[in-house]
């Protein structure tokens, strides 16, 4: 379907009110709707926040909690500050505290314990696009794994773990081939410590490194933030852990703030970042008043743009990625969409968050030397027998919006199917 913006009028429109499978397409309906909720300049909270007193020797007789938004960016590598825990100490110091009789605790129960959407396939659980949404994130939920290969049918030795989490096993069932590229994935559900690794890598390397999720990131960043207390000389007497249970009064003693919601929009759709579309749809639902949860933030956005007059009976949204395989999206629906988001006040911010066709993120190889190169902004989405575009075409001082999604093509060929999209758009008449 393609519409123009201006005149209003529907150019090209093949089953346009028809719903299919979006994939990361629907990360257009995640960010727009939380521009419009939450506003650009939104930043996601976690609080230090201390339970007991602080006696007059500097002891904290009580827990010291992290207190969880769902942040996505808290030890990002993609977005924010890395090193945000000498901040953290930082505030500690300031409050007077000089040890710690008590535990340090992450409390997530801001989002629900199911982290992994029930919607997604198994064989996307485990590995890094298919960590989990929870109410504290640290370091991208993912672990990187070190591996060293030997010859052509053996089994890669494990290496290392980063970050360090003792109580993950493996089950090792990778093969060492002629393959010029990672072709390894993990098996694991969520909360469980345990992961199956299959498939192949590179056969004689020294050091080949694969990512997985991390099945509990609260508990990883409550054991990092007692070492490093320990480390900078403020002692800790009980443990690090996850377990939250109910929470007397307790004192803020610290706000962390996310990076800007403009920003993190700006990865989510320029580079499809699933591990952050994922937190910020739960967050959403917070708007309702009640513990966060993938069905909540369903109804909180289906009640939004059913409010401002867009056909939601088109829409079958069960998660904020696209990962979901039923998830059913019309074409209708997204240039409905693209159209509203194009007169709000939110609009140069969320084009902004677009990558550039032939230019650059998912779309950087989309209509490459092509007329159109540099005039399409849009989100891609790709996953088994789907390939989907949406976004804007500028051209002769025009503007359209446009959504095309193809499931079960006769090709096999990603490629193939891709340039009869690009086919499609720039033989259209604007």
């Amino acid at each position: 379907m393609v519409k123009d913006l201006q005149s209003g009028k529907t150019l090209h429109s093949h089953n346009a009110s028809n719903s299919f499978v979006p994939a990361s397409t629907v990360k257009l309906i995640t960010t727009a709707t939380a521009l419009e909720v939450l506003g650009a300049d939104y930043r996601f909270k976690t609080t230090l926040e201390i339970e007991g007193i602080i006696s007059a020797d500097s002891v904290l007789q009580g827990n010291l909690i992290i207190y969880g938004s769902g942040d996505p960016t808290l030890g990002s590598s993609k977005l924010g500050n890395i090193n945000f825990l000498n901040d953290w100490i930082s505030a500690v110091r300031k409050a007077g505290i000089k040890q710690i009789n008590g535990n340090i605790i992450a409390n997530a129960s801001v989002y629900d314990t199911e982290g992994i959407n029930p919607k997604w396939l198994w064989e996307d659980m485990g590995n890094y696009f298919g960590a989990g949404a929870y109410g504290i994130s640290y370091k991208d939920n993912t672990f990187e794994m070190e591996l060293r290969s030997g010859a052509v049918g053996t089994t890669p030795e494990i290496v290392k773990i980063t970050p360090n989490i003792p109580e993950l096993t493996f089950k090792n069932y990778l093969r060492s081939t002629t393959i010029r590229f990672d072709s390894a994935y993990f098996y694991g559900a969520p909360f469980v410590n345990e992961r199956s690794i299959y498939g192949e890598i590179p056969a004689n390397r020294p050091s080949f490194k694969i990512k997985g999720d991390i099945p509990r990131p609260g508990l990883v960043l409550a054991r990092d933030l007692a070492w490093k207390l320990k480390s900078s000389g403020i002692s800790v007497t009980g443990i690090a852990t996850d377990e939250a249970g109910v929470s007397g009064r307790r004192t803020v003693i610290y706000t962390h703030l996310s990076p800007k919601l403009t920003e993190i929009i700006q990865e989510i759709n320029s580079n499809s970042n699933n591990h952050f579309a994922e937190h910020l749809f739960r967050h959403l639902a917070l708007q309702s008043g009640i513990q966060a949860s993938s069905p909540e933030a369903v109804k909180r956005i289906n009640a939004f743009w059913k409010s401002k007059g867009l056909p939601v009976d088109e829409l079958f949204l069960y998660d904020g990625s696209g990962l979901s395989t039923v998830n059913a999206v019309s074409a209708n629906f997204f240039v409905s969409l693209l159209s509203y988001m194009d007169k709000s006040s939110n609009n140069s911010v969320f084009r902004a968050s677009l990558p550039v066709a032939g230019k650059s993120g998912t779309i950087r190889n989309f209509l490459k030397g092509t007329s159109l190169e540099g005039r399409v902004q849009a989100k891609s989405g790709t996953i088994s027998r789907v390939r989907a575009y949406a976004g804007y075409i500028n051209t002769n001082g025009n503007r359209f919006a446009f959504a095309v999604i193809v499931n079960n093509p006769n090709s096999t060929s990603t490629i193939e199917t891709r340039k009869k999209i690009e086919e499609f758009l720039i033989r259209a008449q604007y």
